[in-house]
């Protein structure tokens, strides 16, 4: 259901409030390139500084304008069980196919912690859900053990690697086989994570080269000899741009990049600022080396 070149999408703003105009914009701009699956309201659509109406309207607007044509997994989580319950259960009411649901931030709960946490969102809740590990700004590192012990769930299906660990996907797969669903957070890894095992990415590069993501993806998984050389040299071509999108913090260079390509503004919200100058050049210099501009 879930696999290849899945976005991450930004979350457009105009005068500091949701563009929905542009937002409804992107989505067809997806759907009509290629791209595999949709998350709204992730780290890269700025879940930290919407709104609890904004939210939901953001997931919302994406199951409506997708009209089933695209899987919707909406980011769903947060460091308040009680909130990423009540914003999953949304995400099922509206139609969602599942939620993508963040080990909890800041608070740093142990092992059980992060068990006990996914559990209580499972049991009030009855869509697929993915693991979204990310130490880097969560703090906290699910093991393998604790995944595989939720994988035990009526829910759970598979994780958002953003550990950059290459060596946790084989470790998952002999751990949970081939049915547990594994996708890289890490746009710079993919090619070597989907040849360990990994089925695809949810991507931030998707958000301005969704053809060419979604076309590595599949060839990344292809048995013919000739796809495979294609796939190399796709993530040759990206690789300059996944690089760009990280200079600054996410999502300000997607969203400069994005504004380059006129899908939309590059306004972010406070804590986050626009890129520097010196930014600015990198991420032009990445998107004439891809020939996106």
């Amino acid at each position: 259901m879930f696999k290849g070149s899945n976005v991450a999408l930004v979350t457009p703003f105009k005068d500091n409030k949701l563009d929905e105009e542009t937002y409804i914009k992107l989505i067809h701009f997806h759907i009509e390139n290629g791209t595999n699956g949709l998350v709204p309201a992730g780290t890269t659509g700025e879940s930290p500084t919407l709104s609890h109406q904004e939210h939901e309207k953001v997931i919302e607007l994406c199951v409506k304008e997708s009209n089933q044509k695209l899987p919707v997994f909406a980011g769903t989580g947060s460091n308040s069980t009680e909130e990423a319950i009540s914003l999953t259960r949304h995400a099922e009411k509206i139609g969602a196919n599942g939620a993508l649901v963040v080990t909890p931030y800041y608070n740093k709960p142990t092992q059980e912690g992060l068990y006990q946490h996914y559990k209580a969102i499972n049991d009030k809740c009855g869509i697929p859900i993915i693991i979204y590990n990310i130490p880097g700004r969560s703090v906290i590192d699910m093991s393998v053990d604790t995944m595989a012990k939720l994988f035990e769930l009526k829910n759970i299906i598979g994780v958002k690697d953003a550990t950059g660990d290459l060596k946790r996907v084989e470790q998952t797969s002999k751990k949970m086989g081939k049915d547990f669903l594994q996708l890289t957070g890490n746009d710079d890894n993919a090619l070597e994570f989907n040849k360990k095992g990994g089925e695809g990415a949810i991507s931030v590069t998707a958000n301005i080269a969704p053809k060419l993501c979604s076309d590595f993806q599949k060839f990344s998984k292809s048995k013919i000899d000739d796809e495979k050389k294609e796939a190399e040299k796709l993530n040759k071509i990206l690789q300059p741009v996944h690089h760009a999108m990280f200079v600054e913090s996410n999502p300000s260079p997607v969203k400069y990049a994005a504004k380059l390509l006129n899908l939309c503004d590059d306004s972010v919200r406070l804590p986050l600022v626009k890129v520097t100058e010196p930014t600015k050049k990198v991420i032009k210099e990445a998107l004439l080396s891809a020939k996106l501009i």
